[in-house]
């Protein structure tokens, strides 16, 4: 025979676990998106350290520099062994200033000039170079913002909508041989769940919706398989319908 007395600790002891599970879950809800970034920001950094590191002069590595300023000689017991994460990174910032300062001067465009007529005379380095090159000074030194908007498209056939990005107005042969009847846009449509791997589709303007979220909402859209929309009040629930 049962009594409310004898339920009350099987209450007690559900409610329990059920308040561990949803602590737990919170917690790591909270904990796991900052160790992602702290885990692949520190092994990008490492990554970083490990390409540079090797063209530093050994006698200007952080070890020997430390070691020869305490006077302690190599291979004895003595020796500190060194390892400071992010060393490389400042090396390469460092070096990538000084270059584009260099460049900047007379001197450095008549060398930058003289080592490409080198590179043009070698047929696969110069491919690869120019191709580079043109992808370079395409995304860091033009004036439009890549990707300032985001859109829908409809893709792979009609009826299903994607989302893209919207990159600039066709130009060159692209647009005058597709003869669209109108102006072009260059959409780039990401994968899921890796926005940085995708498709470039030459879409007719009258074809391409742009949307109102910025391109960071989108590639979370992206990224999350469709589970996070973009909304100020509640991020769960998609942008209320436009009267």
């Amino acid at each position: 025979m049962t009594t409310p007395f004898d339920e009350e600790p099987n209450k007690r002891r559900g409610g329990m676990f059920a308040n561990l599970r949803s602590s737990f879950l919170t917690g790591l809800i909270v904990i796991a998106p900052i160790a992602f970034t702290i885990w692949l920001l520190w092994s990008f950094i490492g990554w970083v350290d490990g390409f540079v590191l090797p063209f530093v002069p050994r006698s200007y590595q952080p070890e020997e520099l430390l070691n020869r300023w305490l006077g302690r000689a190599p291979g004895t017991d003595e020796w500190i062994a060194v390892n400071i994460r992010g060393i490389g990174v400042v090396v390469f910032l460092t070096f990538t200033v000084f270059v584009g300062w260099l460049a900047k001067g007379l001197l450095g465009r008549s060398l930058l000039s003289y080592a490409e007529t080198m590179l043009e005379r070698v047929p696969v380095v110069r491919t690869i170079y120019n191709a580079v090159k043109q992808i370079a000074e395409t995304v860091f030194t033009q004036s439009d913002r890549s990707f300032e908007k985001a859109c829908l498209v409809e893709y792979p056939r009609k009826g299903i909508w994607a989302i893209g990005f919207i990159s600039i107005v066709a130009k060159g042969e692209v647009a005058k041989r597709a003869h669209p009847g109108g102006e072009l846009m260059s959409v780039f449509l990401p994968t899921t769940p890796n926005p940085t791997s995708g498709f470039l589709l030459f879409v007719p303007k009258t074809d391409v919706i742009e949307l109102d979220m910025t391109v960071e909402d989108a590639a979370k859209l992206v990224i999350s398989a469709g589970l996070v929309y973009p909304n100020e009040k509640n991020p769960a629930e998609p942008l209320p319908e436009n009267d």
